[in-house]
């Protein structure tokens, strides 16, 4: 990975990083490398496509013993003439192949392609029965774009062996229309990918199509402009308080460093805090952080929409879609932008600039308090640094981004937009979409992410400790009924840590070290919060409960395993299911005092709204890491006041005034103040 600046005097050279550092992105001339190394092994055909290339993380133990290790570049391949794959493991170190398994398709087959979707357009302009359906609803095949998706794995016969992509249509008035607006409904290609051939058609009705445009980029549509908001700019005149070095970042007291996977997108790793109390140590709090999977299951049951459901992480590789984001856009402020070197598809580095953001925000007060006793009276203001990055997978983009406050804080929070994925509005097929313009129907779904969370509280000798709000019945030691307490749980093994969050009971988990104690005696410990939204509403029975499995709890905690990466298993696409946690889990290893991984479960269960159509405004979702008995005390007592930082407030004289004291200031009138 290498990084640029908003501007041409903040680059930094792409220098990369000693051998010795196991864990630095992968650069464009290890890529280059992996390819001549598979050519010369014999490993690369005419028609040869490289689905996935990322590093293959060597064990933790290992990267944390200090070792000097080979730097291995895991490589999926698929041969589009036959169908055959492989996984592939090559020492760019030793320059050789470490291993090579060949991939039958019986538990999932490679990721989907790009240029297999870019076959499909003219695969069914061949089919004379495709041309047919179209026709009887008075449209040509000139007229559509087509919609090629992921096709899950439902046990049809037909399918077996296969390579398949389901394909929707949506209609184009022209070449600037967007076609969400127009679906083409009760109509569904199965396509073959080896073959290069539909092999089954299916044509359940004939709908309407809508009409209304969906042109949110248009004036017309968008009307008069909102002219009343002013500019709003935010400068930091002496520059960031952030320091980068290639891909390690330091910030007030938090020290991590970064990388970029095609799969995942953007990864933490070794996030810790500076203690003060301690010396200045450096504590670990997150060997690594991702989102390692996501799905949206859709819940519409008819004959051509049934089979909705895309992993969009381990299907579609949705970090090779990264934006390359603009300031003053996307990012807003004094910022610091990471390019991503990623692989094509024929095994060449591309680079997406500017694929992660980074910067800081105020984020209004730390803490505060006026005493009525001694007139103190003091206020401190909360920042926090931004790490981001938005990816745009077919009708929605996402942005994933990673928070860390000055309290010890770290958060995640997922932010949807785009364009709804339509259909046809049927009233008489049940309740299973919104309708959001005339005749243009959006099916119910959810977006669920896993994020992947290797713990390492004060080292890696973890629990996980489940905490309850808890009334106490009104009686002997209640008696005039106030009282309340909480219910503490020590989760031992893996079977106890599926677990489901309860908003009610106020459920917090609490990833304790089992050896280390606080100044007082217990152990120190990150707590994670849940928002508790529904995990996966579909039948447990269904292919998708099957295939998904992550998705049926809030938490899982597992014994780390260098092996295991993805909730949903390694092979995702046509998986029939069963892979990853479930399958994790099924040994119960134990996880009290262990080395551990948290796998959250979270994101929105969306009954579409007219007002998110023709784009919908962002919606949020996120978790929340906080110190829990990790420090002694509040760890930002030596923050500065705004005073001492030069961000006095400051007023108009005929508006109002301000007075200020010990960094407090107190405004009347139509007073500004920095930062406010």
């Amino acid at each position: 990975m290498s990084t640029t600046r908003a501007a041409e005097r903040h680059r930094s050279p792409d220098q990369g990083r000693p051998v010795a550092d196991p864990l630095r992105g992968l650069t464009a001339a290890e890529i280059d490398a992996t390819r001549e190394i598979l050519a010369e092994a014999g490993l690369l055909a005419e028609q040869t496509r490289f689905v996935y290339v990322g590093l293959d993380e060597p064990a933790k133990p290992d990267v944390l013993a200090g070792a000097e290790l080979p730097r291995i570049v895991r490589v999926l391949l698929l041969d589009r003439a036959t169908g055959a794959s492989a996984d592939v493991r090559v020492s760019v170190t030793d320059r050789a192949i470490v291993s090579r398994t060949e991939i039958d398709g019986a538990n999932g087959q490679v990721p989907i392609l790009d240029v297999e979707f870019e076959a499909i357009y003219d695969l069914l302009g061949a089919e004379p029965d495709w041309h047919e359906a179209l026709a009887k609803r008075g449209i040509t095949h000139e007229q559509v774009a087509l919609a090629p998706l992921s096709a899950g794995e439902y046990g049809f016969e037909a399918e077996r062996g296969r390579r398949v992509i389901r394909v929707l249509a949506f209609m184009r008035h022209d070449e600037q229309d967007h076609c969400w607006a127009h679906p083409v409904d009760g109509l569904c290609a199965y396509v073959d990918m080896i073959e290069g051939r539909m092999f089954e058609l299916v044509d359940h009705k004939v709908f309407e199509i809508p009409a209304e445009s969906g042109n949110f980029d248009d004036p017309e549509v968008q009307g008069a402009p909102l002219d009343t908001l002013k500019p709003i700019s935010i400068t930091q005149p002496e520059g960031p308080s952030f320091t980068v070095e290639e891909d390690r970042v330091s910030w007030a007291n938090w020290r991590f460093s970064l990388a970029f996977d095609a799969r995942e997108g953007l990864v933490l790793r070794r996030i810790r805090y500076v203690d003060a109390d301690q010396g200045g140590a450096e504590r670990d709090i997150v060997y690594r952080a991702s989102i390692a999977e996501m799905v949206v299951p859709y819940g519409d049951p008819s004959p051509a929409r049934f089979w909705q459901n895309y992993f969009d992480t381990g299907e579609y590789v949705f970090g090779r879609y990264a934006n390359s984001l603009q300031l003053g856009c996307d990012c807003l402020g004094e910022i610091h932008y990471f390019d991503a070197t990623i692989a094509d598809e024929f095994g060449h580095p591309r680079v997406i600039p500017n694929a992660i953001c980074m910067h800081e925000e105020d984020f209004g007060t730390l803490w505060k308090h006026t005493d009525i006793y001694t007139g103190s009276n003091e206020v401190r203001r909360q920042r926090r640094l931004v790490i981001s990055f938005f990816t745009t997978v077919g009708n929605y983009d996402y942005g994933f981004y990673w928070y860390l406050y000055l309290d010890g804080t770290i958060e995640c929070e997922a932010k949807l937009t785009g364009v709804l994925f339509s259909s046809a509005y049927d009233p008489e097929a049940g309740d299973h979409a919104s309708e959001v313009a005339p005749g243009l129907g959006a099916p119910y779904h959810q977006h669920l992410f896993s994020a992947r969370l290797d713990m390492m509280v004060d080292g890696v000798a973890n629990a996980v400790e489940e905490v309850d709000a808890v009334r106490v019945p009104m009686g002997d030691g209640n008696p005039y009924g106030n009282a309340f307490t909480k219910r503490t749980t020590r989760l031992r093994t893996e079977a106890e840590g599926a677990r489901d969050a309860d908003p009610v009971a106020g459920r917090a988990w609490h990833i304790v070290n089992t050896e280390k104690q606080n100044r007082l005696g217990r152990p120190v410990a990150y707590e994670l919060l849940a928002q508790g939204s529904p995990t996966l509403l579909a039948d447990p029975e269904s292919v998708i409960a099957k295939r998904a499995g992550f998705t049926r709890k809030h938490l899982w905690v597992t014994r780390y395993d260098q092996d295991e990466r993805y909730p949903a298993g390694d092979l995702v696409n046509q998986n029939p299911g069963g892979d990853g946690l479930p399958r994790y889990t099924e040994a119960d290893r134990s996880i009290d005092g262990e080395d551990i991984v948290l796998w959250h479960t979270f994101g929105p269960t969306h009954f579409p709204r007219v007002e998110d159509w023709p784009v919908m405004p962002v919606d949020y979702a996120k978790f929340t890491l906080k110190p829990y008995g990790f420090f002694g005390r509040n760890p930002t007592l030596n923050v500065p006041s705004s005073e001492a930082m030069g961000m006095a407030c400051h007023t108009d004289a005929a508006a109002g005034g301000c007075h200020c004291a010990a960094g407090e200031c107190t405004c009347s009138g139509h007073a500004h103040g920095h930062g406010a």
